[in-house]
């Protein structure tokens, strides 16, 4: 309709000598399906090709967007479960487990490749409507542009976005040995199929057996996922119980335990909560607000939580955009605590623990484990003084040897102008229970308040190593050399009767100099010394510079109802030039656990509230529209410069889209098909107007347009998704584990699909379907050398020590160069094939 219109209207201005617009300048006005809606004949063509760039770039991120929604339907049609009964091995207690019903290396292959690469995918259909079907340029060209940007340029991009001295392994190795074969296999059979059989000519067969390449990829995959063809020792029930256990979305099973810490948004396990209050809130002193503790229970949850490529991708283009965002916010002193308190998960390091370890628990697990912490969680230290030395200590398992790794925080102390950061790993040698480490103090001769920075302690949980409660020493620095002041820091604690022990903290204030000591003892109040604590006499002596410690005192727990019970704590004699403070008894509280419940709902119920604005969409119309009208979502608070600017810059496409119907329909199925079908295909054919139009105002050949602009901003969503991933999950199969699958679908999907309709078309006509191999094959073939080159650069990175034995991150220098390899295979798969379109290098094929 748009080019009838056009049509007329030049036919008028060639007839009227009046006019004065020249048609010979009008051209380019006939590659597109819609475009151009207006007669643009009177428009530079400068203007004209930078409104064109211009709307593909902004159609790039409403393509962003409506993929969000896409992703967000298939997350929730993937993450159906069922609930089954199991036995607990070695028990006869019966467990109802929900277990998904998607295998998800099906749904990686087939609906998160979908949703990654449908705009390449509908422009290779769309091309092949728009063109009466037959061959052209654009969405091919794109396939492979985009392939060449995932698997080298996203790869080379998470291969060195580990942090220092970390790495990441693909789990999945067999699917992974799949996806790469035919990652390769794909574009040499599109050679094949373009210049070695019929060239030039897509016989229907040949469009057929690229198209089934599609679900014997899959169905191989999923062979090599269960790992069928294997031999396996006669111990099923014990693999399809682990397999439970790795299934389950947010529940991490204790194996061969009693124990289950629910962490699914909306049904969070109340005793993994509780027990979460009662150790960060010893930690923090009992300073946590209800709120303060559910935002830290949330961001543990989420931590613990399974996410899968949708996440981060839906996560990713929610930054990009100023959407809402899926994960906890929580400020810097939360997170401080949170690091720094006993509660660690090793249900991510070691794949066997619960949510929370109790205060009471031996870490070292009678030995077997070596305990890495520092011998006080604070100490101060004179700024003229010019190195402070803090202690760390290893008990437990001592006939091993263990690396530790520890690293200088910045307080209010900035490094640099107030101390020397370090960043190092020291050995306990075998039989070694003690290191030091001393830190360089700046003196700049200007008076400044006290200010602090930290030491934070790290382990390999590989090494048989764990951390102890002090993993976080705070150091301040001062200008006063007086012994100081000791007292305790509150005039009463309280404790629940299950924690197993009472630690009351001492503060040293108004100096840190000289070793100093105080006595202490307990007095009997409703408490009674050797049936509710163990009580007594001491002396807690404060090394030099140490300016906190505790006492500790156990308490006992008789599983009877009783109402509370206190006991006074007392300093007395300091020692050393120390003097005791106002605040020198303090009463200490033992609580039945029933007086915490209704403290723990309150938590309980905020986490769940929490959970609920972690969902990756809205249930509701109402809910979509407050999402896209709204900065962040309406988190305001923790809204930023670019998320408002990027919010004003999208606000249209986001309105538009929440249009949808929401996730819970029909089980995400509507949502599905309206965002595909509708909005994500009509976006496609609007790019693919724009991208033709401009290429030819720019005289850029379609191919060229494609490789570069086109697979770029179709693949930019999944290079931040895949970065997140790399850095957050545990192994790589989230950020590059999907990339090869995902390259093999694009062909047998992308291309198998619309080349079989054209195929059937002209088979129908009783002609042939011609696909001009040219500039197509070779980049195919360019193509599939860069990729053969990036997979053996994996493999080598995977059987070399030198490189950590893994795919993603080691040793800094090596992992930049293992990138900047990838990436300049990518630069040259591109300077090639435009080469060659430019017919600059001519290659027979």
């Amino acid at each position: 309709m748009a080019n009838t219109t056009i049509a007329s209207f030049l036919n008028q201005t060639t007839a009227s000598p009046d006019t004065c617009v020249n048609v010979a300048n009008y051209f380019c006005s006939d590659k597109g399906i819609i475009l151009p809606i207006f007669v643009e004949a009177t428009w530079p063509i400068a203007l004209r090709a930078f409104l064109y760039l211009f709307a593909m770039l902004y159609c790039f991120m409403g393509v962003a967007i409506i993929a969000d929604v896409f992703m967000c339907s298939i997350e929730v049609i993937t993450s159906k479960t069922k609930t089954i009964s199991i036995v607990k091995p070695g028990t006869d207690i019966v467990e109802e487990v929900d277990v998904r019903i998607w295998n998800d290396t099906v749904a990686n292959l087939t609906l998160m490749a979908l949703g990654s690469s449908a705009p390449e995918i509908l422009l290779s259909i769309v091309g092949i409507i728009k063109t009466g079907f037959k061959s052209e340029e654009l969405g091919p060209s794109t396939i492979v542009g985009s392939a060449a940007f995932n698997l080298l340029i996203i790869t080379g991009v998470c291969v060195s976005a580990i942090p220092a001295g970390e790495v990441r392994k693909i789990k999945a190795v067999k699917v992974f040995a799949v996806t790469a074969f035919f990652s390769i296999f794909a574009y040499a059979w599109l050679y094949i199929v373009l210049v070695l059989n019929t060239k030039d000519v897509m016989d229907l067969w040949e469009a057929i057996v690229t198209f089934m390449f599609f679900p014997i990829l899959v169905i191989l995959a999923y062979i090599a996922d269960k790992d069928y063809c294997s031999r396996r020792v006669d111990v099923e029930k014990e693999t399809d119980h682990l397999e439970l256990e790795e299934s389950q979305s947010g529940t991490v099973l204790a194996e061969y335990a009693g124990m289950a810490a629910e962490l699914k948004p909306g049904h969070v396990n109340k005793q993994s909560v509780s027990e979460f209050v009662k150790e960060i809130s010893k930690y923090s002193g009992g300073k946590l607000s209800p709120e303060e503790a559910a935002k830290l229970a949330a961001l543990k949850i989420q931590e613990n939580e399974k996410h899968d490529r949708s996440w981060y991708r839906v996560n990713a283009t929610r930054w990009l955009v100023g959407g809402r965002k899926v994960s906890v916010n929580v400020n810097n002193s939360l997170k401080e605590k949170l690091e720094g308190s006993q509660v660690y998960d090793k249900a991510k390091n070691k794949d066997e623990v619960p949510l929370i370890i109790d205060s009471a628990s031996d870490l070292s697990q009678g030995g077997t484990f070596s305990v890495v912490e520092f011998s006080a969680s604070s100490c101060a230290v004179m700024e003229s003084q010019g190195t402070v030395e803090v202690s760390v200590l290893r008990s437990g398992r001592t006939n091993t040897r263990v690396p530790f790794r520890y690293e200088t925080i910045d307080g209010t102390a900035e490094a640099g102008s107030d101390y020397i950061p370090q960043k190092d790993v020291l050995v306990f040698e075998p039989g070694e229970s003690m290191k030091n480490i001393k830190i360089v103090i700046v003196d700049d001769n200007q008076w400044e308040t006290d200010e602090t920075f930290f030491v934070k302690l790290s382990v390999d949980p590989d090494s048989g190593a764990v951390l102890g409660r002090k993993s976080i020493n705070e150091i301040t620095i001062i200008n006063d050399d007086d012994p100081g002041v000791l007292d305790f820091t509150k005039p009463s604690f309280i404790f629940k009767e299950s924690a197993g022990i009472a630690s009351v903290p001492v503060q040293r204030t108004k100096g840190s100099d000289g070793v100093i000591s105080v006595k202490w003892k307990t007095k009997d109040m409703r408490a009674v010394n050797g049936r509710d604590y163990v009580g007594g006499e001491g002396v807690l002596e404060f090394q030099h510079g140490e300016t906190e410690k505790n006492i500790d005192i156990q308490i006992f727990d008789d599983k009877d109802f009783e109402k509370d019970e206190d006991f006074m704590v007392e300093l007395s004699d300091a020692a050393g030039g120390a003097m005791i403070g106002r605040q020198r008894r303090t009463v200490v509280t033992i609580v039945n656990d029933d007086e915490y419940n209704g403290l723990v709902d309150r938590v309980l119920t905020i986490v769940n509230v929490n959970m609920d604005h972690l969902q990756l969409a809205s249930s509701t119309w109402g809910g979509q529209f407050r999402d896209a009208m709204n900065v962040n979502g309406g988190d305001v608070e923790n809204a930023t410069t670019m998320d408002y600017v990027m919010h004003f810059l999208t606000f249209g496409w986001k309105v538009m889209f929440a249009l949808t119907p929401p996730v819970n329909f029909l089980g995400g199925w509507l949502t599905f098909i309206v965002s595909l079908m509708g909005f994500i295909f009509l976006l496609t054919v609007i790019i693919s107007d724009l991208a033709t139009t401009f290429g030819c105002l720019i005289e850029l050949e379609d191919n060229i347009t494609a490789i570069t602009l086109v697979a770029m901003g179709t693949s930019l969503p999944d290079l931040f998704a895949s970065r997140t991933a790399a850095r957050a999950e545990k192994y790589a199969d989230a950020s590059i584990g999907n990339v090869t699958g995902s390259n093999s679908v694009n062909v047998f999907l992308g291309l198998g699909l619309p080349w079989l309709i054209a195929s059937i078309y002209w088979e129908a006509q009783g002609e042939k379907f011609a696909v001009p191999a040219g500039s197509l094959a070779f980049s195919v073939m360019a193509y599939s050398i860069c990729a053969i080159l990036c997979i053996i650069i994996l493999v080598i990175r995977r059987i070399v020590p030198a490189f950590g034995r893994a795919e993603l991150g080691g040793t800094p220098s090596l992992k930049y160069v293992s990138s900047g390899l990838m990436a300049s295979l990518w630069v040259l798969y591109i300077v090639l094939a435009i080469l060659e379109t430019k017919k600059v290098i001519v290659v027979p094929l």
